[in-house]
């Protein structure tokens, strides 16, 4: 399970929840995204290689906008 967090008015991503296998080997995106001060727009537009467990980080993202891919 991952659950990104944003800022509303400036879509500056605030934080992340991960849990479940593997999620140490991810959560070092978004600790570089954050230290890049990277916006919710940046991280929709990345791409992210598929099949893997870290599309469930891009998911999440479009999950903050209402805009997931695979529910």
């Amino acid at each position: 399970m991952v659950k990104t967090v944003f800022d509303a008015k400036t879509g500056a991503l605030l934080g992340a929840h991960m849990i479940g296998a593997e999620v140490t080997e991810m959560i070092q995106g978004f600790a570089i995204a954050r230290t890049l001060e990277t916006t919710e727009a940046e991280l929709i537009h990345t791409v992210f290689p598929h099949p893997t467990v870290s599309e469930t980080m891009h998911e999440s993202v479009l999950a903050a906008y209402g805009r997931a891919l695979h529910i």
